[in-house]
């Protein structure tokens, strides 16, 4: 009997994390914005269940159960995709940021501010 009573726990609590999360969770819908750009917020979801119960001791003939459940969510905003003109940008959040990635996602910025320089440089020399 006492297994039903713990199905039941599991299953509901399941359904509610279910209704909470979903993948606009994860990657949101996008914002465009008024001079054109899509602006997509991107998220880190976590979450932990847990469950238990017991059938308790009891003289009379009902079953008797005892139990529990109980869920956690953590929702961590990590970067911003950007669609402005065409060129698509990932924003990376510093705070979540590892530095082998944040140094990864600089390397077209820095590609893109030595050419212009260097374009510069060259239109200047002629």
């Amino acid at each position: 009997m006492s297994e039903n009573h713990l199905e039941s726990l599991v299953t509901s609590a399941m359904e509610k994390i279910k209704e909470m999360v979903d993948c606009e969770t994860i990657v949101g819908k996008p914002i465009i914005v008024a001079d054109g750009t899509t602006i997509i917020p991107v998220s880190k979801v976590s979450f932990g269940f847990a469950s238990g119960g017991s059938d308790l001791p009891t003289k009379s003939s009902k079953d008797l159960f005892g139990g529990g459940s109980g869920a956690g969510i953590t929702i961590s905003p990590i970067a911003f995709i950007t669609v402005c003109n065409g060129e698509v940008k990932l924003l990376q959040l510093s705070m979540n940021a590892n530095k082998e990635n944040a140094i990864i996602n600089m390397v077209p910025d820095v590609i893109d501010k030595v050419a212009s320089y260097i374009n510069k440089k060259s239109d200047s020399d002629k």
